[in-house]
C-alpha cells in the first residue's frame, strides 16, 4: 500500500464538504428539472480521482460521490439509469486506479449492476479526458467537470472551452497550496496551454510578493476561463483551521448554477473553523459599532466587498446583489441589504430615508 494511499490533508477535508453539499444540490436540479429541460445523459468527471480513499481510512471523492448519489433522499425520483447518468473517474497511475476499482467494487458491490453507470480508466486528466468524454457518449448533455489536483493544474484551455460551450455543463478548478511556489519549476509551454497564450499569465509571474502571488494567478485562470466561453465563474481560497488553504475557481454559464454552488457553501457545516473568502479581500472596512437586525452579524469581507464596489459610482441595491451573486465567492444577492445598511449606519454611504429596498439607490460619501 506504500506510496498509494497517503494522508488526509485539512484543506483537503475542508473542501471536500464542500463538494458533498454541491453534489448534493447538482443532482436534482440537472435530474429532477421540476419544468426545466429533462437530460438524456448526465456525467460526473473526476478527472484526478486517486485511490479512493486515505491513509486512516476517509473516504475520497469518487466514493462519496457515488455513495451521495445512490442514497440521495431524492434518489427514486431522479430516473436513475446506467443510459442516463455516469460517474467518470480517471487516475494517472495504474496501482491507484485499481485500489480505486477494488475499493468501489467493496463498497457498492458489482458496478455493471448499479443503477449507474461507473468508468474508472487510467490516464492523465489533461491530455485523456476529452477522449475518454468521447468515448464515453458525454458530448452534448450536462458534464460536472472536477479538475481537482493537488499540484498539476494542466488541463488545456481547450478542453475548458468545449466545455463551457457544451449544453448545461460546469467545472471546478482546485490550485493546491504549494502551487503558487512551485509554478517557476512548472513547463511554460504547459502553462501557455492551460492560459491560452503566454501573454494571459505573464503579468501573474511577475508577481513577487508572497501574498499577491495567488491573487494574481487566481485572477488570470479567472480570465482564462471566462474566455473560453463560462458566463459566470467564481474564485475562491477554501480556508481550513489548520493548514494552508486550497483555491478553487468555479465555471458555469448558468445563473442556477452560481446560485446551488454558493447555497452549497452556506450549508457547510463550519463547526471546525473552516471558511471562505474572496481573494479581493487584503484589508477590511471597520465594522465599528453600527447595527441591523439583532441577529444578524456582519462579516468585515462582504462589507469590504460591496464598499469598494460602491466606489465605481451609485447603484442599486439590486444590482449590487446580482453583482454579489456572480462576481463574488460566496456571497449572495440578499446579503447586499446588510451590507448597505451597515455601511448607512456607519455614515459610509447614502441611501433613501426608509426601508432598504432592491430600488433603493447607494452611493459612498
Amino acid at each position: 500500500m506504500s506510496g498509494v494511499l497517503w494522508p488526509l490533508e485539512p484543506a483537503t477535508a475542508a473542501k471536500h464538504k464542500l463538494y458533498r453539499r454541491y453534489y448534493d444540490a447538482w443532482w436534482p436540479v440537472l435530474l429532477q428539472p421540476q419544468g426545466m429541460r429533462s437530460w438524456s445523459r448526465v456525467t460526473l468527471l473526476d478527472a484526478f480521482a486517486g485511490p479512493g480513499q486515505y491513509q486512516t481510512g476517509e473516504d475520497g471523492s469518487p466514493v462519496f460521490a457515488l455513495q451521495r448519489l445512490l442514497e440521495h433522499d431524492l434518489a427514486d425520483r431522479m430516473n436513475l439509469s446506467p443510459q442516463r447518468v455516469q460517474l467518470v473517474f480517471i487516475e494517472k497511475r495504474r496501482d491507484r486506479c485499481e485500489h480505486l476499482m477494488q475499493l468501489l467494487t467493496d463498497r457498492f458491490g458489482p458496478l455493471e449492476k448499479l443503477p449507474v453507470r461507473v468508468v474508472v480508466r487510467q490516464g492523465e486528466a489533461g491530455r485523456d479526458s476529452e477522449q475518454i468524454l468521447t468515448e464515453t457518449g458525454a458530448w452534448g448533455q450536462p458534464i460536472l467537470g472536477v479538475f481537482d489536483s493537488w499540484g498539476s493544474v494542466n488541463t488545456p484551455l481547450a478542453l475548458m472551452r468545449r466545455i463551457a460551450r457544451n449544453p448545461g455543463s460546469e467545472v471546478i478548478t482546485t490550485f493546491g497550496p504549494n502551487w503558487f511556489s512551485r509554478r517557476r519549476d512548472l513547463n511554460p509551454d504547459i502553462l501557455d496551454q492551460v492560459f491560452g497564450g503566454r501573454q494571459f499569465w505573464e503579468q501573474a509571474a511577475g508577481t513577487e510578493q508572497s501574498d499577491e502571488q495567488w491573487r494574481a494567478w487566481l485572477e488570470a485562470y479567472r480570465a482564462a476561463m471566462l474566455r473560453a466561453g463560462f458566463g459566470y465563474c467564481l474564485q475562491f481560497q477554501v480556508v481550513p483551521r489548520t493548514g494552508h488553504p486550497l483555491h478553487l475557481v468555479y465555471g458555469t454559464s448558468h445563473p442556477k448554477g452560481v446560485q446551488v454552488m454558493k447555497e452549497a457553501m452556506w450549508n457547510v457545516d463550519r463547526s471546525d473553523g473552516m471558511s471562505f473568502k474572496d481573494p479581493r479581500c487584503r484589508g477590511a472596512v471597520p465594522i465599528g459599532q453600527g447595527t441591523f437586525w439583532e441577529t444578524e452579524v456582519i462579516d468585515s469581507e462582504l462589507v469590504t466587498l460591496v464598499h469598494d464596489r460602491l466606489k465605481r459610482g451609485p447603484t442599486t441595491v439590486g444590482d449590487l446583489g446580482q453583482w454579489l451573486l456572480t462576481e463574488t465567492s460566496q456571497w449572495r444577492a440578499k446579503d447586499a441589504a446588510k451590507a448597505v445598511q451597515h455601511l448607512r449606519d456607519e455614515h459610509l454611504a447614502t441611501v433613501p430615508p426608509g426601508r432598504i429596498t432592491k430600488t433603493s439607490t447607494v452611493s459612498l460619501r
